[in-house]
């Protein structure tokens, strides 16, 4: 056999098994809607941010509110076009509530992190004509943020939600119940713990040398104008922002940035032009002539760095954590169902049922030769979740119906199912790619492949192989 043909179908076949989210990846995009060489997330990475809730801290629980507004947020449907035709949700860019640093959109973003609002692909009547990507931002204690907009240009969230979903996604118009719930979920994401800050801002506790002089400097006055300093517009004690829009040399006015929690926010400033806080450091120390030395710029990398940290960054992306996001997006059932409510019920099913899909690519097929053992666990995991798709196809149907009696009945069947499967995921997570070196593995194979198929110079090498 000619090796073309065996990669082609190797490709073929590791493409089919790894899922729709790597065959964006690497080939751009679901069914070509995004450009070649387009990446929406980190394939490679075994965890994800982690999501705290004030309503959890607060009263031990979310409100329903706040339940379908993370549920609406994970949805396609509530976008349009090209955006929903990828699969792309809010989430996408905002993974659990913060940013996404490794997405990419070839021809509408100027480095991984970033994307142009402005540009044709999701609304081609939005398109300025111009490339300005911006980065996307954390929405971790986005409630102490307005107003929103890198260039602060919204005072109210629920109209710049408005703005993302309709104008810049060519979504359609979000029911007034969605745009609260959206609101509610977004207010109600909390900024990670960071116990080296006190309640003004300042650090506390083991504070090493470094640290203690670059918080010195970060309150010290601007030599050339001593009204101005780092803590004037990162106010420590009002969470390191002033409201207030500024040009600090990146070609416009754009409002100050929150330090908390900036350790994950990467790129920064509105455009992604930097990657670190070493490069941030020095364009401030150029504009505003402040002379600081090696050992200055040092310093105040060390307190940022203090300042922008946060507790337990990342939760593992495993069954577990599956099954749980799940089961908190299927409790909207819970009382859309009563409220006789099918149009929540319809996104519900809609957005659950494409999770469990997802969730499901997660066990390689038989047919995967990435995986040699495991076949007749990951061959029931697969079957058990699309048992539970099917359940759930119910609950909407009934609902649709005007059968809701029939559609709750329907989901506890679904949790029954859905409970029956979990200890089969669970004995098939050791071979699925919830299990770190397992995904590792298959992704430098389907990497190799992919390489192998389209680089000439690997082309060559096997042709004389």
């Amino acid at each position: 056999m000619n090796w073309r043909h065996a990669l082609c179908g190797s490709i073929c076949a590791l493409i089919a098994a790894f899922g729709p989210i790597s065959a964006r990846a690497e080939f751009g995009g679901t069914s070509g809607v995004l450009p070649a060489g387009s990446e929406l997330e980190d394939e490679a990475a075994s965890a994800k941010p982690r999501e705290l809730f004030h309503s959890e801290a607060i009263q031990g629980a979310k409100s329903y509110l706040v339940r379908l507004g993370d549920l609406a947020f994970s949805a396609p449907t509530l976008l349009g076009g090209a955006a929903r035709q990828a699969g792309i949700s809010c989430d996408t860019c905002h993974v659990n509530g913060t940013s996404n640093p490794k997405l990419f959109i070839t021809g509408h973003s100027g480095v991984p992190g970033t994307f142009d609002t402005t540009g044709t692909l999701f609304n081609p009547q939005a398109d300025n004509g111009i490339l300005d990507p911006v980065t996307i931002p954390s929405l971790r204690g986005a409630r102490y943020q307005a107003p929103y907009g890198h260039d602060g240009r919204t005072a109210s969230l629920r109209d710049f939600v408005r703005t993302v979903i309709v104008q810049e996604f060519s979504g359609p118009e979000p029911s007034p119940a969605i745009l609260d719930a959206l609101v509610a979920y977004i207010q109600d994401i909390d900024f990670l713990p960071n116990p080296r800050l006190d309640l003004n801002g300042k650090l506390k506790g083991r504070v090493n040398e470094s640290e203690k002089r670059g918080e010195a400097l970060f309150f010290k006055p601007f030599t050339h104008d001593p009204s101005l300093s780092c803590a004037a517009c990162h106010i420590p004690s009002a969470g390191f922002v002033d409201h207030v829009q500024h040009d600090v040399g990146s070609l416009g006015l754009f409002k100050t940035p929150t330090l908390l929690n900036a350790n994950f926010n990467a790129p920064y400033f509105h455009d992604g032009r930097y990657r670190t806080y070493d490069e941030v450091v020095v364009h401030f120390d150029r504009l505003f002539y402040l002379g600081l030395s090696a050992q200055d710029r040092q310093d105040l990398v060390a307190y940022l760095k203090a300042v922008g940290d946060g507790e337990e960054p990342t939760v593992p992306d495993n069954v577990e954590s599956r099954l749980k996001e799940i089961r908190d997006f299927a409790s909207v059932f819970d009382t859309a169902i009563p409220a006789h409510d099918a149009g929540i019920v319809a996104l519900a099913q809609d957005t659950v049922g494409g999770e469990l899909r997802d969730f499901a690519e997660g066990f390689p097929e038989r047919k995967d030769a990435s995986v040699t053992d495991g076949k007749a666990e990951r061959a029931a995991a697969r079957g058990a979740l699309k048992e539970a798709v099917l359940a759930l196809h119910a609950v909407g149907t009934a609902a649709s119906s005007g059968n809701f009696d029939g559609a709750a009945a329907a989901l506890t069947n679904f949790r029954a199912v859905l409970a029956r499967a979990e200890p089969l995921l669970k004995a098939a997570e050791p071979w699925s790619v919830y299990n770190p070196p397992v995904r590792a593995a298959r992704l430098a194979q389907f990497r190799t492949l992919y390489q192998a198929a389209f680089d000439p110079a690997t082309a060559r090498r096997l042709d004389r192989d």
